[in-house]
């Protein structure tokens, strides 16, 4: 959400640390003291940056924590710059604004047995979600992918653990196979019914993993997307028209409708600006949207009751927005 709109939390920097290549951790706690909101597995925090962006991280600590939450940063050279921004200037002891935390990927705690697909830095909302599963003694088995043991976070903590019994880790190096590719097919295959899977990693993975999935019931199959998996739509040339403050607004070739929004000084909400998190979700009153985000199910996609402005545009002329 924008921070004229969202609860904000003042935390400060106490420890970051060397995980992986590329992959630092950041330990934030109450710049006032005391205890910080409450967290599920799965959940993030949109840190706001000094520079002005929103970035959103997945919590990787254990739930039962309440006087620290810690991310992990990959510093992403493809990125939009704010992985960079957090890397080379986020030092121990800054004071920094974040959000309370909120949860798209949500751990069912009651499976028989949760698979885990890491793919590099998609680890971090597991690893919350072992240390959830491992306290409440459920089964798991993660399944964790990675370009190098260079590039593997957490590699060491993972396998200091002593799982439950019926749980395993399985890790998985791209320069150390003999030939072999990752087989999400038949990770899933040999998954019994009853599972319940997630998956969080780059796009391709994702991709992958939801195409085996797909006969499995929509309830068992989670995913977290952290970038887009397609362009936004910023062809522009159409109205956004806003129901509750009569306005219209021309959404100009080159702009998303969040941008164009913001430039006419309406405070909508945003973090990832990719269409990954939710924050922008906005009621469609009326129109057709492009819809172009990773948030929505292809169902509620196409019952069209809510768009991302972030990323979405319009197939018809005029959009009409509950803003």
């Amino acid at each position: 959400m924008s921070a004229s709109r969202q609860n904000l939390i003042e935390v400060r920097v106490k420890r970051i640390t060397y995980e992986a290549e590329c992959i630092n951790s950041y330990e934030l706690v109450p710049a006032a003291g005391g205890n910080l909101t409450p967290f599920s597995a799965g959940s993030h925090i949109d840190l706001h940056l000094p520079n002005g962006m929103i970035r959103s991280y997945s919590l990787l600590n254990d739930p039962r924590e309440r006087h620290r939450y810690v991310i992990a940063v990959n510093k992403d050279g493809a990125g939009r710059g704010g992985s960079g921004f957090v890397h080379d200037n986020l030092k121990a002891g800054d004071v920094i604004a974040v959000s309370e935390p909120s949860n798209n990927f949500a751990l069912c705690e009651d499976a028989e047995l949760s698979v885990l697909i890491a793919g590099g830095i998609g680890i971090t909302p597991l690893l919350s979600m072992i240390r959830r599963l491992e306290a409440q003694g459920r089964r798991w088995k993660l399944f964790y992918a990675a370009r190098t043991r260079r590039a593997a976070a957490f590699l060491d903590e993972l396998q200091a653990l002593r799982p439950c019994a019926g749980s395993s880790m399985h890790v998985d190096f791209d320069d150390e196979r003999s030939g072999q590719v990752f087989d999400l097919a038949a990770i899933i295959n040999a998954a019994p019914a009853s599972a319940h899977l997630y998956c969080c990693g780059p796009v391709p993975m994702l991709g992958a993993f939801e195409a085996a999935a797909a006969d499995r019931p929509i309830g068992h199959v989670h995913v977290e997307y952290f970038q887009a998996r397609e362009a936004p739509a910023t062809a522009g040339g159409f109205e956004v028209k806003l129901a509750r403050s009569n306005r219209t607004i021309a959404v100009e070739p080159g702009q998303t409708i969040l941008d164009a929004l913001l430039a006419a000084g309406i405070a909508a909400n945003h973090a990832c600006a990719e269409g990954v998190c939710g924050t922008c979700e906005t009621r469609l009153i009326d129109g057709v949207p492009d819809h172009r985000d990773q948030f929505l199910s292809k169902d509620e996609q196409a019952a069209n009751k809510t768009i991302m402005i972030c990323c979405s545009g319009a197939k018809s002329s005029a959009l009409v927005l509950d803003l």
